[in-house]
């Protein structure tokens, strides 16, 4: 198990700009409204412009047709692209 300090971590606040911007993953039906935890992960991630998002949640975030509905609405609203993969696939093995 990897553990990391806290200074390595920041929080971040839900905010209006995305309370907004999940809710338009929503209305352009990216996801269904039981999602909404979900969309506003995503749309703080890419406000906030992390670098990769991971999640093991396949269903509903690490799926490559969500993928490109989320970065859809990113495009057109001028937001930019979020990377999203799984856990799985961040982890470095040593040869």
């Amino acid at each position: 198990m990897y553990r990391y300090s806290s200074d390595k971590f920041e929080r971040i606040l839900l905010t209006e700009e995305s309370i907004k911007l999940a809710d338009t993953y929503i209305a352009e039906k990216v996801v269904g409204k039981t999602s909404l935890e979900d969309c506003r992960h995503i749309a703080l991630a890419t406000i906030n412009r992390v670098d990769v998002l991971a999640s093991w949640n396949f269903k509903h975030i690490v799926n490559l047709d969500r993928i490109k509905g989320y970065n859809s609405v990113n495009y057109k609203l001028g937001y930019p692209m979020i990377e999203i993969r799984s856990p799985k696939d961040l982890l470095h093995y040593e040869d």
